[in-house]
C-alpha cells in the first residue's frame, strides 16, 4: 500500500453513537478529503464497548457507509480481566502512537476532552519519547459534556487531580477549540473555580487559548430535497407533510421530551397533527409511559429506527420541529446541531429554549419558550401549526436556512485549519 503524503486522524465517539459530534466527525473527514488530504482515519471504540457503555446507538444495519478514503479503526483492548478498566483506552492510545510514529505528517483532531484529548496528549508524549521521527499537530475540540460531566463534577467534588488532568491535556494541544461561546465561557468559569481553590492558572490560559469552532454540518444533505422523495419517505411511516410535529434527538431527560409530551397534550394543535418522537436513549421507557398517561397517547408516535438518510426528509415534512432542551447537572445543550439541520431542511419553524449555546445555533430564527414550561410549549405549537399564514411560514423557512448555511462543513473546516501554522494548514 502506498504511504499517504498527509493524514488527518479524528478521535471521537463515532457512528453508531447517536450524537451530533459523531456526525460532525464524518463531515470534517469528508471535508478533509475535499481539501486535499489523501487519507483520513477515524479512531474510535469497538461496537461491543459502545453497547456495554449503554450509549444510545443507531440501528447498525442503517448506519451510512463512510466515503472511500476514510478508514474507521476500532482498536481492540489491551490486557485481560486483570486490568479492571482502561483496556480499551490502552488500545486506542497505542494505535495513536503507531500512527504518530509511522513517518506520515499528521493532523490529529480530538472531539471530547475526556477521554479522547487525554489519550491524544498521552500518545504524543509517548511517540516523541520513542526517538522516532514525529510530525503531528493536534487540535482539541471541547463539547458541553466535557464540562458538565467531567470538569464541573470534579470541581463540585473537589477532585483537583482529575480536573487538572483534563485541563492540562487540553491546553497541551496545539489548537484549543470549543463548539460555542457558551462552552468556552463555561470552561473558563469552571477553571476559575479550580484556580481559586488551588492557586493554579488554568482560567487565564483557557481564556487566552480557546477559540470557537461551531459544529461542521453537511448542508448539502438537507438542501433542495425532492418533494416526491419527501412524500415517499413519509408515506412509509404513515405520515403526511405538515401532518406532524417532530422531536428527533436522544431520549434523555435534558432534552425536555417530557415537557413536550405534556405541552402537546394541552395544545389545540393535537387535534390537527401528530407528535412524532424519534430517537433512542436512557429515558425511552419512561417517556413512552408518560405519553400513555398524557391523554393524547393515540396522537403520539415513537420511532427508534430513524437513519441518517431518512432524517432530512422527516425534518422537511414536519409542521414544526421541537427541542425543548433544559439544563441538567449531567448535560447542557452547548449548541444544538439538530436545530441547524432542521433549519436547513425547511418545513415548519423550530421551537426551542434559550438554553446553553442554543441561541448561537438559531439566533432569531426560532420560536423560543421558557424551559420546563408545557403551557408555553402548547402555545408555541398552536402558533406554529395553526396561526402562521403560508407566507409567514415561507418567510421563517427562508430566514432560518440563510442563517444555518454558515455552519457548512467546508467553511467550518477552512476556519479550523486557518488556525494552524501555515506550513501545516496548506494541503495538496
Amino acid at each position: 500500500m502506498t504511504q499517504p503524503d498527509r493524514r488527518l486522524v479524528i478521535v471521537v465517539r463515532a457512528d453508531p453513537v447517536i450524537c451530533g459530534h459523531s456526525g460532525e466527525a464524518r463531515n470534517l473527514a469528508e471535508a478533509a478529503l475535499d481539501r486535499g488530504f489523501d487519507e483520513v482515519r477515524i479512531v474510535t471504540w469497538p461496537i461491543d464497548r459502545l453497547e456495554a457503555a449503554g450509549l444510545p446507538l443507531k440501528p447498525l444495519d442503517r448506519v451510512l457507509p463512510y466515503r472511500e478514503g476514510i478508514v474507521v479503526e476500532r482498536p481492540a483492548p489491551v490486557g485481560d480481566y486483570k486490568v479492571p478498566d482502561g483496556r480499551y483506552l490502552a488500545g486506542l492510545t497505542g494505535r495513536l502512537v503507531e500512527l504518530f510514529t509511522d513517518g506520515v505528517p499528521t493532523v490529529c483532531l480530538s472531539l471530547y476532552l475526556s477521554p479522547h484529548t487525554v489519550a491524544v496528549a498521552d500518545a504524543v508524549r509517548v511517540a516523541r519519547d520513542t526517538g522516532l521521527p514525529v510530525d503531528v499537530t493536534t487540535i482539541a475540540e471541547a463539547v458541553g459534556s466535557d464540562v458538565t460531566n467531567v470538569v464541573r463534577a470534579c470541581v463540585e467534588e473537589d477532585r483537583f487531580g482529575a480536573a487538572a488532568h483534563v485541563l492540562s491535556s487540553y491546553l497541551s494541544q496545539d489548537v484549543c477549540l470549543a463548539v460555542s461561546e457558551y462552552t468556552r465561557d463555561l470552561i473558563v468559569a469552571e477553571a476559575a473555580h479550580i484556580d481559586a481553590r488551588h492557586g493554579t492558572d488554568f482560567a487565564r490560559r483557557c481564556r487566552e487559548r480557546i477559540g470557537i469552532s461551531y459544529p461542521a454540518i453537511d448542508t448539502g444533505a438537507y438542501l433542495d430535497l425532492d418533494p416526491g422523495a419527501v412524500e415517499a419517505h413519509l408515506a412509509r411511516r404513515g405520515l403526511e407533510a405538515g401532518g406532524y410535529v417532530l422531536f428527533l434527538s436522544r431520549l434523555a431527560r435534558a432534552k425536555g421530551v417530557d415537557d413536550l409530551i405534556a405541552g402537546f397534550a394541552r395544545s389545540r394543535a393535537r387535534d390537527h397533527v401528530r407528535l412524532v418522537v424519534a430517537g433512542r436513549g436512557p429515558e425511552a421507557a419512561e417517556l413512552r409511559a408518560a405519553a400513555a398517561a398524557s391523554g393524547a397517547a393515540e396522537r403520539i408516535t415513537f420511532l427508534d429506527d430513524v437513519s441518517d438518510e431518512e432524517k432530512p426528509y422527516l425534518m422537511a415534512g414536519s409542521a414544526a420541529y421541537v427541542l425543548p432542551s433544559k439544563p441538567r447537572p449531567e448535560f447542557v445543550e452547548t449548541f444544538g446541531i439538530a436545530l441547524v439541520e432542521k433549519m436547513l431542511a425547511g418545513g415548519g419553524p423550530v421551537i426551542t429554549t434559550d438554553t446553553g449555546g442554543i441561541g448561537e445555533a438559531v439566533a432569531d430564527c426560532a420560536l423560543i419558550v421558557p424551559v420546563e414550561d408545557p403551557g408555553a410549549l402548547a402555545a408555541a405549537l398552536d402558533r406554529a401549526v395553526l396561526d402562521l399564514s403560508p407566507a409567514e411560514r415561507v418567510a421563517w423557512e427562508r430566514r432560518a436556512r440563510a442563517h444555518a448555511l454558515q455552519f457548512d462543513r467546508a467553511e467550518v473546516f477552512d476556519r479550523m485549519f486557518a488556525r494552524l501554522p501555515q506550513e501545516v494548514a496548506e494541503v495538496g
